[in-house]
């Protein structure tokens, strides 16, 4: 026992490094997790007493412990043995299957990352590029919404700013969950789209399995309380107009429910801009059969080095207006008190409805629809008749007028419209996008516009 035993020295340290590692994963690392959790836990605690609706205990989860709660869900359970079945495969294999989608949808939440990067970024971004205003249909129902229910912002999809935009405006509410599309998978991107709470979606899946796995954990999520965001359209909007409702994620959300648990109230978040950063692209995409757009990266790279080089030469210009509405709330449980049947088409039918009436309307695209309607304007008069309609929008500006000018001064330079000897006109080089911003003038406007808009023209021609 007391002999002296010869080792070579790389063995030694190989042991001494066994070893260490051996103290540090028992003793160690836990007492640091623990340390660090309990300092995450408190300052959680101190941001959930600022917010309106706290982070929920879900969210803060850790990923491990939430992927292992998704694969051995009975819902999935099911799945994985149908899904053996069907293939005619070893359920362990299905079983890996499903835990590599779990892997694949589960968010890893960061509180540092979403409150103290991801909000400033997203606040200087949409300074950045926007005047951004922010208005409501019904404010105080906004607020009177039960803090217990589980608060799903349904939204038009105009740009990828929306993601950013949404992020920053609701900042003082709670955290939001997207549900992100196959285009941030992309490393490191990915990354910190996880940490920021985000969660992927295949757009076009047809495994059974995989939707089963979705399926659960949007209602593992719902059923928590998780603040959600989504967008029903599916895919960014190639006309301008809003599209029709995709019905997954909404039916997904609704399965999420039961009535003794939570209620879930919808509230939709209507968005328009002057500028949309990606329209070139866009009405180019609309063009094709295809939805799908690549944007290069040489292009993107290109644009923001540009953008980076005008601001450093006292040139850079914001991009007009970004406007933000909320709508009117919806509650489920409410719209299922009052609706026979199935009800998850004629919820997505409320929710696109009340979408569309909370769009704001803007300058850019009201000056690019009252020249398709009447033709040639004096400038004055489309500056007035923009200012009416914005004002009987209800989207009341502190400097309405400059916004106007800057909006038509940008469409003039982009070469949508012209200006001669104080006459504005179509110019006839870019209809696609002249009809791409007019067709996202809201639908509520028109009508009850169109007669006086037409009566505004007049003089143009006599």
């Amino acid at each position: 026992m007391l002999r002296t035993v010869e080792l070579p020295l790389w063995l030694f340290l190989l042991i001494v490094v066994f070893a260490m590692v051996t103290f540090a994963s028992h003793f160690l690392f836990p007492s640091v997790r623990w340390f660090f959790r309990r300092r995450l836990e408190r300052a959680v605690a101190r941001l959930n007493q600022r917010l309106q609706r706290p982070i929920q205990p879900f969210k803060l989860a850790r990923r491990h412990d939430m992927i292992q709660r998704l694969i051995y869900d009975p819902q999935v359970g099911q799945a994985v043995q149908q899904h053996a079945h069907d293939e005619g495969i070893p359920e362990a294999v299905a079983f890996e299957q499903a835990r590599r989608y779990a892997r694949e949808i589960v968010p890893s939440f960061s509180a540092f990352a979403y409150f103290s990067f991801a909000i400033r970024l997203s606040r200087l971004l949409s300074n950045a590029f926007y005047n951004v205003h922010l208005s409501y249909k019904d404010e105080s129902a906004i607020k009177d919404i039960d803090p217990e229910a589980t608060v799903v912002f349904v939204m038009n999809h105009r740009s990828n700013m929306d993601y950013v935009l949404v992020t920053y405006l609701a900042a003082q509410q709670s955290a939001l969950s997207y549900a992100v599309g196959e285009w941030a998978r992309v490393w490191p991107l990915s990354r910190l789209i996880r940490a920021m709470g985000a969660y992927f979606i295949r757009r076009k899946s047809g495994s059974e399995l995989y939707r089963q796995v979705l399926a659960s954990y949007v209602r593992h999520a719902t059923e928590a309380g998780v603040t959600q965001a989504m967008f029903p359209e599916g895919g960014l909007s190639l006309t301008g107009a809003l599209g029709r409702p995709k019905l997954g994620l909404l039916k997904y959300i609704i399965d999420g429910t039961s009535p003794e648990g939570r209620d879930v109230v919808f509230v939709p978040v209507a968005l328009n801009y002057d500028r949309v950063l990606e329209d070139t692209i866009l009405t180019r995409a609309a063009l094709g059969t295809d939805r799908r757009f690549r944007a290069r990266i040489g292009v993107i790279t290109s644009w923001v080095l540009k953008q980076i080089w005008r601001r450093l030469i006292g040139r850079y210009k914001r991009f007009g207006l970004a406007a933000v509405r909320y709508g009117e709330p919806i509650s489920l449980k409410e719209f299922e008190a009052r609706t026979e049947g199935d009800i998850m088409t004629d919820l997505a039918r409320a929710l696109m409805k009340r979408i569309g009436a909370a769009i704001p309307l803007v300058p850019g695209p009201a000056a690019c629809w009252l020249l398709r309607e009447n033709g040639p304007m004096p400038e004055p008069e489309v500056r007035s008749r923009i200012l009416a309609l914005m004002e009987a929008d209800g989207l009341t500006l502190a400097e309405a007028e400059d916004a106007i000018t800057s909006a038509v001064d940008h469409m003039v330079e982009r070469r949508i419209l012209t200006r001669e000897d104080g006459v504005l006109n179509l110019s006839g080089q870019r209809e696609d996008l002249l009809d791409y911003y007019a067709d996202s003038v809201p639908e509520q406007v028109k009508p009850a516009n169109a007669a006086l808009a037409k009566d505004v023209s007049a003089p143009a021609g006599s």
